[in-house]
């Protein structure tokens, strides 16, 4: 069967609308130490498990960026097909871990194939409509429990291949020792029931773990939101700046900025005018506080700044507002 029309991506559309299953083409364990990589990039998925130790992972962004990843035990990296990275392990902190690279061929009648695990699983459908350049992701240890298994019968079904009774002991040349990787190429494009189980199985766990780390961001940001809005109210009668506001609730000014729009709809200095606003209307209308204090009670230390912004607000001055209230009272007294 042809495989010349599948990628190596994980989010290519076709493995939506087509029947297909995995190819792989390296999987290995290994342990680095004192190791620099240089970049490259290959048309297969690479999925690095970090069993013990710690490594750092750079990764050239489509925009031509770069973003660091540091893992440590028991935390993953999923790289697409094509994103350009390299590895680079620390002298003296060893790094040990678990490799797996795959793509895509077509699946033969009757075998599962991830189209149709995607219409039967939602997380998995969203994770792969999703595209991402990489992905790091924590593992409660079934992900690695999984690539064990399928590693295993990988190596088991070469050795099948080879028409082996006995397991060969591999000896790599001098001059491949350095490589990044240990290719073990299949012949056979179809790689047995248990293989597309395993590798099912894979691809189920990694969605429903980027699944929880996006609820769980999400979570996490409505948090910070909330607690912004919480420091705005308690502290909105002094000069309070953006950096202060994020200070306080320990983030970057611009990624606070971000995300506070996303829930709000209004940006931080935005929400802060209109709680100082708010205050200072109620002021107007329930107290007898001059009208050249209420800025103090505000947070506003220019009286001419604190006209502007009011006026802006409320299309009103602070005295027509004043005015326009005690007029509604007289006409509507309170009653009782």
């Amino acid at each position: 069967m042809s495989t010349k029309r599948w990628t190596g991506s994980l989010f290519q559309e076709e493995l939506r609308t087509e029947d297909c299953g995995p190819r792989f083409y390296a999987y290995y364990y290994k342990q680095w130490d004192n190791y620099s990589m240089a970049y490259h990039d290959h048309d297969s998925t690479e999925i690095m498990y970090i069993i013990s130790g710690m490594c750092r992972v750079d990764v050239l962004m489509p925009d031509g960026s770069s973003e660091q990843a540091v893992l440590k035990k028991g935390q993953f990296i999923l790289l697409d097909a094509g994103v350009p990275h390299r590895l680079l392990v620390e002298d003296g902190v060893p790094c040990r871990m678990l490799n797996v690279e795959f793509g895509f061929a077509g699946s033969g009648p009757g075998q599962p194939s991830i189209r149709q695990l995607a219409r039967e699983e939602e997380e998995v459908d969203i994770f792969l409509t999703h595209a991402s350049p990489y992905l790091v992701l924590p593992d409660p240890e079934e992900v690695y429990h999984i690539m064990k298994s399928l590693v295993l019968e990988l190596d088991q079904r070469g050795l099948m291949e080879q028409g082996s009774s006995a397991i060969p002991m591999k000896i790599i040349p001098p001059d491949e020792r350095s490589h990044h990787r240990e290719a073990r190429n299949l012949k056979s494009p179809e790689q047995g029931t248990l293989v597309r189980t395993l590798f099912i199985q894979l691809l189920v766990r990694v969605a429903r773990l980027r699944g929880e780390m996006s609820r769980s961001a999400l979570d996490q940001t409505e948090l910070y939101v909330k607690r912004t809005i919480e420091f705005m109210h308690h502290n909105m009668d002094r000069s309070i700046q953006m950096k202060d506001i994020a200070a306080a609730v320990n983030l970057h000014p611009g990624y606070l900025h971000r995300i506070f729009r996303q829930h709000t709809q209004r940006t931080p200095t935005d929400y802060l005018t209109m709680l100082r606003m708010e205050k200072a209307k109620m002021l107007l209308q329930q107290t007898n506080i001059p009208i050249s204090e209420i800025p103090d009670y505000v947070g506003v230390g220019s009286r001419q700044y604190f006209h502007m912004l009011f006026k802006k607000y409320t299309s009103r001055t602070p005295v027509e507002y004043r005015s326009m209230m005690e007029r509604h009272v007289s006409q509507y007294p309170p009653e009782g």
